[in-house]
């Protein structure tokens, strides 16, 4: 059965950082692509940044230079350090296991203060 656990979220001041983390179990972890994502209330879910199983990243314009995905294969964990935040980034940060079928996380809720 696999299982994505979030955690690492809370609240913290516009300019502060957070580092959040997934932990992942009942999968080849080091196989899949893991993507955090993003859902604001009243707003889509967006893709925040993503790390392939051979380390390639990709990040969302408006996090570019500001978060970092990482993982760590003995671990069965992905990172997504946060930095200089911002009240916009306030949102449900939810990680997701991609490979034949997508498995996702239930969230970790990340509030910015102004």
């Amino acid at each position: 059965q696999a299982q994505l656990v979030e955690s690492g979220g809370g609240l913290v001041q516009s300019g502060g950082s957070l580092r959040l983390s997934c932990v992942a179990s009942g999968i080849s972890f080091s196989l899949y692509t893991m993507t955090w994502y993003r859902q604001a209330p009243g707003n889509q879910r967006e893709l925040v940044a993503r790390i392939t199983d051979g380390d390639i990243t990709n990040y969302a314009d408006s996090v570019q230079g500001r978060f970092t995905i990482s993982r760590d294969n003995a671990r069965n964990t992905v990172y997504l350090q946060m930095n200089s935040l911002k009240p916009e980034d306030t949102a449900v940060y939810v990680c997701c296991a991609s490979l034949a079928r997508n498995y996702w996380g239930q969230g970790t809720q990340v509030t910015v203060s102004s």
